[in-house]
């Protein structure tokens, strides 16, 4: 499917985001050389734990993948230290705790995990979770150098299921109403 995207968009940065055991069946080297010739431009394997990716994050970073890991509310600075030597492309701060697009999106709480990342890498800090609609994108994108939307693309798909061919003009609809306020 990269590669078929890469056809035509050479642009627009593509993360696989999945887990470990698939990149184990197939062969970490040989997962990257396929990664890499698709097209894709980072890998964010959310259990592969930084005290166990040392090999895999240089072996990914010499094929030309990035290695992006999660860091939560309740990273100890420790870990956080470990991540933001061994991540590259961009860091993803999960924002609350709990469970993707939930409500409890504090974004006060969040620039100041923000700030204190921040001091500790120059690599990008993209944020996630509870970001539902398009004040909490804009709040976000205020504070941080990316922002992450997942639940509520596939709540959205979810809702519309009994008329599929409404998905993409909703889904569109929805995304550009985020965008345009991130832009505001």
């Amino acid at each position: 499917m990269v590669a078929e995207f890469r056809k035509t968009d050479k642009e627009t940065p593509v993360v696989l985001m999945g887990y470990l055991n698939p990149i184990e069946a197939i062969g970490y080297e040989n997962f990257a050389d396929h990664a890499v010739a698709a097209g894709v431009d980072g890998v964010l394997t959310v259990d592969l734990p930084p005290e166990e990716s040392h090999d895999t994050s240089r072996m990914f970073t010499e094929k030309g993948l990035d290695t992006i890991y999660l860091i939560s509310p309740a990273t100890s600075d420790a870990r956080l230290r470990q991540i933001c030597a061994l991540g590259t492309g961009y860091l993803y701060y999960v924002s609350v705790k709990g469970v993707t697009g939930s409500a409890a999106l504090n974004v006060g709480e969040v620039a100041a995990k923000i700030d204190h990342v921040r001091s500790m890498t120059d690599v990008p800090l993209a944020v996630g979770f509870g970001i539902r609609d398009p004040e909490s994108a804009q709040a976000i994108a205020a504070v941080s150098d990316g922002v992450i939307v997942g639940s509520v693309l596939v709540n959205r798909i979810a809702e519309l299921a009994e008329t599929p061919e409404q998905i993409p003009e909703q889904v569109s609809q929805l995304i550009a109403a985020m965008r345009s306020a991130m832009d505001a």
